[in-house]
Protein backbone atom coordinates (compact mmCIF):
# COMPACT_ATOMS: atom_id res chain seq x y z
CA UNK A 1 0.00 0.00 0.00
CA UNK A 2 0.87 3.26 -0.99
CA UNK A 3 0.51 6.71 0.64
CA UNK A 4 0.70 9.96 -0.77
CA UNK A 5 1.02 13.29 1.36
CA UNK A 6 0.72 16.88 0.59
CA UNK A 7 2.22 20.01 2.62
CA UNK A 8 3.39 23.46 1.64
CA UNK A 9 0.10 25.02 0.79
CA UNK A 10 -0.84 28.65 2.21
CA UNK A 11 -1.77 31.71 1.98
CA UNK A 12 0.88 33.62 -0.32
CA UNK A 13 -0.43 37.37 -1.89
CA UNK A 14 -0.35 37.72 -5.57
CA UNK A 15 2.97 37.84 -7.37
CA UNK A 16 4.39 35.54 -4.64
CA UNK A 17 5.67 31.49 -4.70
CA UNK A 18 4.76 28.79 -2.61
CA UNK A 19 6.62 25.04 -3.25
CA UNK A 20 4.16 22.41 -2.58
CA UNK A 21 5.33 18.53 -1.86
CA UNK A 22 3.65 14.96 -2.46
CA UNK A 23 5.56 12.73 -0.22
CA UNK A 24 5.76 9.03 -1.07
CA UNK A 25 5.32 6.71 1.50
CA UNK A 26 4.99 2.88 1.97
CA UNK A 27 5.95 -0.31 -0.85
CA UNK A 28 6.91 1.80 -3.80
CA UNK A 29 8.54 0.68 -7.33
CA UNK A 30 7.09 0.85 -10.94
CA UNK A 31 6.61 4.48 -10.45
CA UNK A 32 4.81 5.54 -14.03
CA UNK A 33 4.11 9.55 -13.40
CA UNK A 34 3.37 11.91 -10.59
CA UNK A 35 0.84 14.72 -10.96
CA UNK A 36 -0.48 17.64 -9.58
CA UNK A 37 -4.43 18.91 -9.63
CA UNK A 38 -6.53 21.09 -7.91
CA UNK A 39 -9.98 22.10 -7.59
CA UNK A 40 -11.37 25.67 -7.02
CA UNK A 41 -14.37 25.94 -4.88
CA UNK A 42 -17.53 25.58 -7.68
CA UNK A 43 -14.87 23.88 -9.88
CA UNK A 44 -14.02 20.75 -11.56
CA UNK A 45 -10.77 19.44 -10.45
CA UNK A 46 -8.23 19.82 -13.43
CA UNK A 47 -4.82 18.84 -14.33
CA UNK A 48 -2.42 21.57 -13.37
CA UNK A 49 1.22 19.30 -14.36
CA UNK A 50 2.30 15.64 -15.00
CA UNK A 51 5.79 14.45 -14.32
CA UNK A 52 6.43 11.03 -16.05
CA UNK A 53 9.24 8.46 -15.11
CA UNK A 54 11.87 9.62 -17.88
CA UNK A 55 11.40 13.02 -16.38
CA UNK A 56 9.28 14.43 -19.21
CA UNK A 57 6.94 17.22 -17.72
CA UNK A 58 3.76 18.39 -19.08
CA UNK A 59 1.47 21.28 -18.13
CA UNK A 60 -2.01 23.21 -18.42
CA UNK A 61 -1.59 26.08 -20.28
CA UNK A 62 -2.88 28.32 -17.51
CA UNK A 63 0.19 27.77 -15.43
CA UNK A 64 2.63 27.39 -17.91
CA UNK A 65 6.17 29.59 -17.85
CA UNK A 66 4.56 30.01 -13.74
CA UNK A 67 4.92 26.28 -12.49
CA UNK A 68 7.21 23.57 -12.53
CA UNK A 69 6.64 19.77 -11.50
CA UNK A 70 10.07 17.89 -10.26
CA UNK A 71 10.26 14.58 -9.17
CA UNK A 72 13.39 13.66 -6.30
CA UNK A 73 13.60 9.47 -6.42
CA UNK A 74 15.69 9.09 -3.21
CA UNK A 75 12.82 11.13 -1.25
CA UNK A 76 9.61 9.88 -3.29
CA UNK A 77 8.69 12.92 -3.62
CA UNK A 78 7.14 15.21 -6.15
CA UNK A 79 7.03 18.92 -5.91
CA UNK A 80 5.01 21.83 -7.53
CA UNK A 81 6.84 25.17 -7.76
CA UNK A 82 4.35 27.57 -7.83
CA UNK A 83 5.94 31.32 -9.09
CA UNK A 84 3.90 34.36 -10.11
CA UNK A 85 0.64 33.25 -8.37
CA UNK A 86 -2.42 34.56 -9.09
CA UNK A 87 -5.54 35.05 -7.47
CA UNK A 88 -7.05 32.31 -9.75
CA UNK A 89 -4.50 29.79 -8.40
CA UNK A 90 -6.26 29.55 -5.65
CA UNK A 91 -7.99 25.99 -4.88
CA UNK A 92 -6.87 22.85 -3.30
CA UNK A 93 -4.44 21.36 -5.32
CA UNK A 94 -3.78 17.73 -4.91
CA UNK A 95 -1.14 15.17 -6.09
CA UNK A 96 -1.77 11.84 -7.41
CA UNK A 97 0.52 9.14 -8.10
CA UNK A 98 0.74 6.00 -10.79
CA UNK A 99 2.88 3.75 -9.24
CA UNK A 100 3.31 -0.40 -9.52
CA UNK A 101 0.21 -0.16 -11.82
CA UNK A 102 -1.79 1.33 -9.54
CA UNK A 103 -3.26 5.28 -8.48
CA UNK A 104 -3.16 6.91 -5.79
CA UNK A 105 -4.67 10.11 -4.65
CA UNK A 106 -3.51 12.27 -1.70
CA UNK A 107 -6.00 14.25 0.37
CA UNK A 108 -4.54 17.80 -0.66
CA UNK A 109 -3.11 21.26 0.37
CA UNK A 110 -5.08 24.48 0.34
CA UNK A 111 -3.60 27.27 -1.74
CA UNK A 112 -4.90 30.83 -1.27
CA UNK A 113 -3.90 34.21 -3.29
CA UNK A 114 -5.27 37.09 -2.08
CA UNK A 115 -5.46 40.49 -4.59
Amino acid sequence: QVQLEESGGGLVQAGGSLRLSCAASGRIFRFAAGEWYRQAPGNQRELVAVIISGGSANYADSVKGRFTISRDNAKNTVYLQMNSLKPEDTAVYYCRALIGGMDYWGKGTLVTVSS
